[in-house]
């Protein structure tokens, strides 16, 4: 049975879309709080991650799927408080970092059990929430997708944001040579103590110019783009031959003129994928993946959040016009 009779109060603080728009659309509300399904778990959020698809979904470009929420927030940390049917997997009591497919901008939250992990007891709150979404969309981009091996050379894009510090630490603990892209002299630092061999200021550098330079004239075997646009031809300009490309996200436009001949001639390939819309079981091999591979690293204390700054949950606005401005190094979280 669904336990959820211990839970006080019945309704919960959260934070609502008023309608489609800019950071001040985000409005404080209340609402029931939520009763698990099947498989699903409910979690007491303790912190819940912001994120890029939080402020499109903010300004109608993201619907969330069919049957999760309509809040905004993909990954919230905290203590499961009651579960549905058929869960195996945790119980009440238990502390866990979890994928959602909505609604993380609230006091509670609702997820598949599948999409939880261990909460790492080494991070705090803030650190535990910033884990999921990140280390969800890298590790099946970078690693599965595009299938990057010790040794290889590494590109991400956004170096600086959420997905580009995790993307450096992964690809460097795993052995391959890292470049990332990034907005200024401050930036680049950070992501060099990282573990980025070269931080390409793109507002004074040429990324085609300095990570050919940097291999040799070879090239870059995996690229990890988050910024579309003209950056989707250059990316095929510095790719190396048999070089994959991912895109995930599209800040300067999804579309481009490329030459394909280009692609065939260095036997490219290029592929991307979206994280929200996939299957619950899709969702879960990416989970057992992080506890098998990532999880122990977190634990050694050898990857981690990098973390910008958090905010009370009333403050979500403030968190988007941040993160929207790209002010922010790393992860922006929200306390309830």
């Amino acid at each position: 049975m669904t336990q959820v009779e211990s839970i006080h109060p019945e309704t919960m603080r959260v934070i609502e879309i008023a309608e489609p728009g800019g950071p001040e659309a985000l409005r404080l509300a209340h609402r029931p709080i939520p009763a698990p399904g099947h498989g699903e778990i409910l979690i007491k959020v303790a912190a819940a991650g912001v994120n890029r698809p939080d402020a499109l979904q903010r300004a109608g470009l993201y619907d969330p799927p069919k049957g999760a929420s309509d809040l905004p927030g993909l990954e919230a940390a905290g203590e499961v408080v009651a579960v549905g049917a058929g869960v195996a997997l945790w119980r009440p009591g238990d502390r866990v970092t979890a994928l959602l497919p909505g609604g993380g901008y609230a006091e509670y939250a609702l997820t598949h059990e599948s999409h939880a992990l261990p909460w790492p007891e080494s991070l705090g709150p803030a650190e535990a929430a910033a884990l999921p979404e990140t280390f969800f969309t890298v590790w099946t981009n970078v690693f599965d997708r595009a299938g990057l091996k010790p040794g290889e050379t590494f590109l991400v894009h956004g170096g600086a944001s959420g997905i580009g510090t995790t993307a450096i630490q992964l690809a460097s603990v795993f052995g391959a040579r890292v470049f990332c892209t990034v907005g200024g002299p401050e930036k680049a630092r950070v992501c060099e103590t990282l573990g980025a061999e070269r931080a390409i200021d793109y507002r004074a550098e040429d990324f085609v110019a300095v990570a050919r330079e940097a291999t040799g004239g070879r090239g870059v075997d995996v690229i990890l783009d988050m910024v579309g646009g003209d950056y989707i031809a250059r990316n095929v300009r510095v790719a190396a031959d048999g070089g994959r490309i991912v895109s995930i996200a599209f800040l300067k436009g999804a579309k481009a003129e490329l030459n394909f001949a280009q692609v065939m001639t260095k036997r490219l390939t290029l592929t991307g994928s979206t994280l929200r819309p996939r299957t619950i079981g899709e969702k879960a091999a990416i989970a057992d993946s992080l506890r098998a591979h990532v999880w122990p690293l977190i634990a050694a204390g050898r990857v981690g959040p990098v973390m910008d700054s958090t905010y009370p949950l009333e403050e979500a606005a403030a968190a988007h016009a941040r993160m929207e401005a790209s002010a922010h190094i790393g992860k922006l979280v929200l306390v309830p």
